[in-house]
């Protein structure tokens, strides 16, 4: 995790791409400003699109991770976050079934079971 989305931390990001993925043909970006200025220095000879549409289907991956980034605006350090994002993680998928492949009664009833298995289990712990 990054405490701000800028020139430095775009470098850095880059560059660690580049080394597991190697050098693209085409980079596509959302348009923060960081991203053009750390490709022009890592990668001038890429070919660089920024539209508001284009990056759609790569944003639609990170979506978890921003939502992570926007939690983490309470804590103190990244490392706090860290270590409270990823035990969380590991409970997330139980309290949050995909509402949007379910009906209501169907979510309804996957909260509740949820929270019933979750009830159990605490108990047991503290058994």
């Amino acid at each position: 995790m990054q405490s701000c989305r800028d020139t430095a931390a775009a470098k850095q990001f880059m560059r660690k791409l580049f080394k597991r993925w190697g050098l693209p043909q085409v980079m596509v970006t959302d348009k923060l400003g960081s991203y053009a200025a750390a490709k022009a220095k890592l990668a001038p000879g890429v070919e660089h699109r920024r539209h508001k549409g284009i990056n759609n289907a790569a944003e639609a991956s990170h979506r978890h991770t921003r939502r992570r980034e926007k939690v983490m605006g309470g804590f103190k350090s990244p490392r706090q976050a860290q270590r409270f994002l990823s035990a969380h993680d590991r409970t997330d998928a139980i309290f949050r079934p995909r509402r949007h492949r379910l009906s209501a009664r169907s979510y309804h009833h996957a909260r509740q079971d949820a929270f019933d298995l979750w009830a159990d289990y605490t108990t047991e712990l503290s058994a």
